[in-house]
Parts: structure tokens; C-alpha cells; sequence
């Protein structure tokens, strides 16, 4: 505070520095503050679910499971050395009995192959791996993979030649291609057929149960299979519109 003598000798005061605030102001502001730390963090929550629930969709989309083989196996066209690779369904809305294998990292495509849907009784929470019957020395085929918790799995394909040896040695009907298909494209037309072992060809449909059976009755406690993605979905999209809510109530406090 400093002093000045006016002109009739009277003291006056003058105060240096800022004026006081009004009474009120800094109990405004701390909510407002408060408000806008709170949507942020929710913002911040809602971004990160969405993007979890983006890549949970993208996988649960093409089924990407991951599979290590102790020993080499057999597959449509092929024989894969003992290792760990990447299955994953074709990703389009139409082809679903498109499978393709990779390496490990998923990056690098090592085969395409057709399948049929073979259906089972009873999903389990883990992944399904299937073999056929083998001769002495020889690796094992794979018949079929069951994502976890699907009631359908997909049971491979094999060349129509191979299908006729495979049914004759493994006693069990084989699907089978009746010609070979060159690009993913023309697996989408590919006819198929199931091969017995007196090497008969029969339509898939009447010799592979590919269908629940009319027979099997309803359990009665079902399975829970139902994704939780929608869920995670909604909670994010509702984080997101709090969190704006209450950034214009803090604006209209400010």
C-alpha cells in the first residue's frame, strides 16, 4: 500500500496490485474445472472401448485363432511342418466356408482351402482341433476346427484324389472338390461332394450331417455363446455422450 498527500493535506490511499474478485468466482470455477476433468476422463474411457471393441468385432469376425502342431500335419494340398500358425475365416458376408492358414505373425498367407460346416452337439470354451485315423508313419490329416464357443465348426476339404485315398485308408467319408479350384473366387462356386470309403460320391448334404438333427431336443439350459461386443459397444458410446454432456455444462459454468 502506498501513501500520497493531496492537495489539502488530507492522506489518501491507492492500492497497488489486483482488485479483489468477486465474492462467488472461485466457487464457479472449481466445478467447472471439476466437470471438465470428469468428461475428459470419460472421453479418454469411451475412445480406448470403442477401439477394444473394434478389434474384439475384427477378430471374432474371421475367427483368427491361433494352433501349434508338435508334429507335421496334413492338411487339403499340403503338409505343414511341425509349428504355430494363424487360422482365420475368409473375411466376407457370403463366403464363410473359405478357411486360410498363415504363418504365426499373420503375415504371410500359406494356403486357401474350402470347408463344410460340421455341426456338434455341444460348444466348449476352447478351440477344437480334429484328426483322422492315419497309416503307420504318416502325418495326421486334419478332419475339422471348432472356434470356441460356436455350435458349428468347419471340416475340411480335401482334393477329390486324396478324398478316395483318405476314405478307403480312414473308413470315414471325406468332402471333397470335383475340380480345382485356381483363386479364392472360384471356391465360391467350386461343386462339392462326400466321398465313402467304397468310393462312392454321394451329395454332401445326405452324407455329412452338416444340420443339427430333427431328432435332438432342445436343451435346456443353452450355452452362453452370445458376444459380449454389443455390450462394450454401448457402454462406449454412452461414456462418449456424458462426456459431452458434461463439457457443455462446464462451458455454460465457465
Amino acid at each position: 500500500m502506498a501513501t500520497e498527500i493531496g492537495a489539502c493535506g488530507a492522506q489518501t490511499y491507492k492500492l497497488e496490485g489486483s482488485p479483489p474478485k468477486r465474492p462467488g468466482t472461485a466457487f464457479q470455477e472449481e466445478p467447472s474445472m471439476r466437470i471438465t476433468k470428469i468428461a475428459l476422463v470419460l472421453l479418454g474411457v469411451a475412445v480406448f472401448t470403442l477401439v477394444f471393441a473394434a478389434q474384439a468385432g475384427a477378430q471374432t469376425f474371421n475367427k483368427r485363432t491361433t494352433v501349434t502342431f508338435s508334429h507335421p500335419v496334413e492338411i487339403p494340398g499340403r503338409v505343414l511342418p511341425a509349428g504355430t500358425y494363424t487360422f482365420t475365416v475368409l473375411e466376407s458376408m457370403t463366403a464363410r466356408n473359405i478357411l486360410q492358414i498363415w504363418n504365426e505373425d499373420k503375415t504371410n498367407l500359406i494356403t486357401t482351402i474350402l470347408a463344410v460346416p460340421d455341426y456338434r452337439l455341444e460348444p466348449t470354451g476352447e478351440t477344437v482341433i480334429e484328426f483322422r485315423e492315419r497309416p503307420a508313419n504318416a502325418p495326421q490329416a486334419l478332419r475339422a476346427w471348432f472356434y470356441p464357443g460356436d455350435q458349428y465348426g468347419m471340416e475340411f476339404v480335401y482334393p477329390k484324389e486324396r478324398a478316395v485315398q483318405l476314405a478307403e485308408v480312414t473308413h470315414e467319408v471325406i468332402p471333397a472338390e470335383t475340380s480345382e479350384p485356381t483363386a479364392t473366387e472360384e471356391m465360391r462356386t467350386v461343386p462339392l461332394i462326400a466321398v465313402t470309403p467304397e468310393k462312392k460320391e454321394e451329395p454332401v448334404a445326405k452324407a455329412i450331417q452338416t444340420t443339427p438333427p430333427e431328432t435332438t431336443e432342445v436343451a435346456q439350459a443353452l450355452p452362453k455363446t452370445a458376444s459380449l461386443l454389443p455390450l462394450v459397444m454401448f457402454l462406449g458410446l454412452t461414456s462418449i455422450g456424458i462426456a459431452f454432456g458434461l463439457r457443455r455444462i462446464a462451458t455454460h459454468l465457465g
